[in-house]
């Protein structure tokens, strides 16, 4: 009868024994097998998962840090957006530049007159108003402080062929060219049609603003 109540528990114990170490095989099979699920890919892998036809991730990691991953890789896409932006400006800048170019040939030999509007001479705001007319198909107001309102303005240092580049000359004058890159502009000026650089001491000093009317 001893043996028997002995026996009991110690059957019990190695039941339980038994039991427990089951449950924790299982555990491990489970941990491991969530482990495999939480393996962090490299910045690199993670970029080659997206999927960029349907714009989302095709296998998203599932770990803590998959929300920090997200967050670089739309920080990603958000710089490659704007490089693209920027790639779609400057991918006309080299037919923008003949454009200007061909127009300079067109009226280099014209005459500045205030308030003309033809080969007979011409006057700044009338210039620009003929380059975006003729070259661009866009219409401009006719005069520099009513062109001063149209587009949106941009800085200096950011200035595209085709921006508009205004100076306050005196304190009633205004003057307004078009810029065609390298730090120049093409104006018409007393002087006649000509190229002028924004360097150039009078117009470093009396610049006053710059407006693009397209992209």
């Amino acid at each position: 009868m001893i043996k028997k109540i002995f026996f009991i528990p110690t059957a019990v114990l190695l039941f339980s024994a038994c039991s427990h170490n089951n449950q924790l095989a299982e555990k491990s099979t489970k941990d491991e097998s969530l482990n495999k699920k939480q393996i962090i890919l490299s910045y690199d892998e993670y970029k080659k998962q997206f999927d960029t036809k349907n714009q989302k991730v095709s296998s998203k990691p599932f770990n803590t840090n998959s929300y920090l991953l997200s967050k670089q890789y739309e920080s990603v896409l958000s710089n490659n957006k704007e490089e693209k932006n920027i790639s779609n400006l400057t991918s006309q800048l080299p037919k923008k530049t003949q454009v200007f170019t061909d127009f300079y040939n067109e009226w280099k030999n014209v005459k500045y007159k205030m308030g003309g509007t033809s080969k007979s001479g011409i006057d700044c705001s009338a210039f620009t108003q003929k380059i975006y007319k003729e070259k661009f198909n866009i219409s401009l107001p006719r005069t520099t402080i009513t062109q001063v309102n149209v587009g949106t303005e941009v800085k200096k240092s950011e200035l595209i062929p085709g921006d508009l580049v205004f100076f306050k000359t005196s304190k009633t004058d205004k003057h307004v060219g078009v810029y065609v890159g390298d730090n120049k502009f093409l104006h018409a000026s007393i002087k006649g049609i000509q190229y002028t650089s924004l360097d150039k001491p009078f117009y470093k000093k009396n610049y006053w603003t710059s407006r693009r009317i397209m992209n």
